[in-house]
């Protein structure tokens, strides 16, 4: 995975980051823990969440406990997200 400065992170790296640091497909992971900017999370799973082939596979969400404990929040397309969760069946398009 590539940081905001350099070339934006492909599908391939960011479900390879998930996975390593979620430790399995469907588990609520934090967007900060990408390591990306703010403006380049929003930009790159904003445009995952733009393409239906990709975006199916994809679930953001919005943590209650995320205010509380200090959690990022990021527009994604417009709706404030903290946490994102894979589909295992994402591989398949990989």
């Amino acid at each position: 995975m590539t940081t905001a400065h350099g070339p934006s992170p492909s599908l391939r790296d960011v479900v390879e980051k998930y996975r390593q640091l979620a430790g399995a497909f469907g588990h609520p992971l934090a967007l900060a823990s990408f390591g990306l900017s703010a403006e380049e999370t929003e930009r790159v799973f904003g445009i995952f969440d733009e393409d239906y082939h990709i975006s199916r596979f994809f679930h953001f969400s919005l943590q209650p406990a995320a205010a509380e404990r200090s959690i990022k929040t990021y527009r994604i397309n417009g709706f404030p997200q903290s946490h994102v969760a894979l589909d295992a069946e994402i591989e398949s398009i990989l």
